[in-house]
């Protein structure tokens, strides 16, 4: 890892919250393709993601999804339940901003991207009664179409995103998941 990236970490733990939000900035944009320091950071970010400050929880489990497609070793494959519990943080930005980039993981392979799968799935169908059920149903819609997107299979994931939107017992629900599908936005 060059100097400028470990200078970016240092900034995203400092205390200065401007510093910390432009470095969190650089490294998500780093982390967009492979880099070839995933591990230097790994075991920090897996540790972190039970920290008792919500922003590196939050930040934590950001940052593994975007390092999954530069985890050659697969260590994804051991840490995904770790990561996925972050969807159900206490607070529920923290979740909410896991949810909306998990999708990233399955850029990893084929079989991070059944993980996905289960964990979006298992998510869609267990906030049943939550205060924001609606739109954690619409996020995990939104996550799917990322992940369709992004992996070009587009045809097995429509599918599986199909069979949630039409298990929405809500009507008016269920008509935002079908455009948040067409249309998910960034």
């Amino acid at each position: 890892m060059d100097q400028s990236v470990k200078d970016l970490f240092a900034a995203r733990d400092s205390g200065d919250k401007e510093s910390s939000y432009e470095a969190l900035v650089k490294l998500f944009a780093l982390a967009e393709q492979p880099v070839d320091w995933a591990y230097e950071v790994w075991g920090t970010l897996v540790d972190d993601l039970s920290h008792a400050d919500m922003h590196k929880r939050s930040f934590s489990a950001q940052m593994l999804s975007r390092l999954s497609q530069s985890d050659p070793e697969g260590r994804m494959l051991k840490d995904f339940p770790a990561v996925a519990a972050v969807m159900q943080d206490e607070s529920f930005v923290v979740a909410r901003h896991t949810m909306q980039s998990i999708w990233r993981v399955g850029l990893g392979g084929p079989a991070q991207v059944a993980l996905v799968l289960a964990a979006l799935s298992a998510r869609f169908r267990g906030g049943e009664g939550e205060k924001n059920a609606s739109l954690v149903r619409t996020d995990v819609i939104k996550s799917l179409r990322f992940l369709a997107d992004a992996v070009g299979d587009a045809g097995e994931i429509e599918k599986h995103a199909g069979a949630l939107m039409d298990a929405e017992p809500d009507e008016k629900a269920r008509k935002k998941q079908r455009a948040a599908w067409k249309n998910p936005g960034r």
